[in-house]
């Protein structure tokens, strides 16, 4: 692992208000149920579908804030733009990524000197959100890439329900097995580690359910932050195949 010794630690201030009013908005707005497999001890890349902009805040809502638990992205070229890159940026939890601007030697230092202080990261490999609750868009190999650099495991994490945010419903957090692999990261080795994380995000997907849309409260509510590339929210997508790139 790379050393931590240029790692700076979230302030601890916050750290905790933002996990602290995080976990309780988001739990006075839905239930989540937590299910699956326990966290694994220690650092680990924890990887999770992308359908809203509320995902990373059920993360923080259900899953242990210790060790920390930072977060990859948003993918911005000025976070000081924005409400929500602006409490990024004070919460001291997020490794932004700028498009424009990126080195990706450094990005991986930061990365692996999060994971090396002993903290876990979260990534959306997906890279943007979609529609569809069973469905999931080709998994970025930088998940991998990363893990194998810094030696930890991955651990699937599969959301339910987040496709529309209707109040007092159930957003189910599915956590699967740890996928650990160790070696160098081949080419060969970084593809066959993210067909294996793309296949484990879709098996814990399998039984999700498209809902109907909800009242116009929970509408706005589920596109307030929503970016969709499209210029509008598509259809939902059919379920990929595990070989789909």
């Amino acid at each position: 692992m790379a050393s931590a010794a240029t790692f700076r630690r979230p302030g601890r201030v916050p750290y905790w208000l933002t996990t602290l009013g995080i976990r309780l908005l988001v739990h006075a707005y839905v239930r989540v149920r937590v299910e699956g497999q326990a966290l694994p001890p220690g650092p680990a890349i924890l990887c999770f579908n992308h359908q809203s902009w509320a995902d990373p805040f059920i993360v923080v809502a259900g899953l242990p804030a210790r060790p920390d638990l930072w977060f990859f992205g948003p993918r911005e070229a000025d976070m000081s733009v924005g409400v929500r890159n602006r409490l990024i940026t004070w919460s001291g939890r997020g490794i932004p990524y700028n498009p424009e601007r990126a080195d990706l030697r450094d990005v991986t230092r930061h990365v692996e000197a999060v994971l090396a202080s002993g903290a876990r990261l979260a990534i959306a490999p997906e890279g943007r959100i979609h529609a569809g609750e069973r469905a999931l868009l080709p998994v970025n190999d930088g998940v991998a890439f990363f893990a194998l650099r810094a030696g930890v495991p991955i651990v699937p994490v599969g959301l339910s329900g987040t496709g529309w945010l209707r109040l007092g419903k159930t957003i189910r957090v599915r956590v699967g097995a740890p996928i650990d692999h160790r070696g160098r990261p081949t080419r060969r080795a970084v593809d066959a580690l993210t067909g294996e994380v793309r296949a484990a995000l879709l098996a814990l997907l399998a039984d999700g359910r498209d809902e109907a849309p909800p009242g116009r409260f929970g509408r706005w509510v589920t596109e307030l932050f929503n970016d969709w590339p499209e210029g509008h929210r598509p259809a939902p997508a059919a379920v990929l195949p595990e070989t789909d790139k």
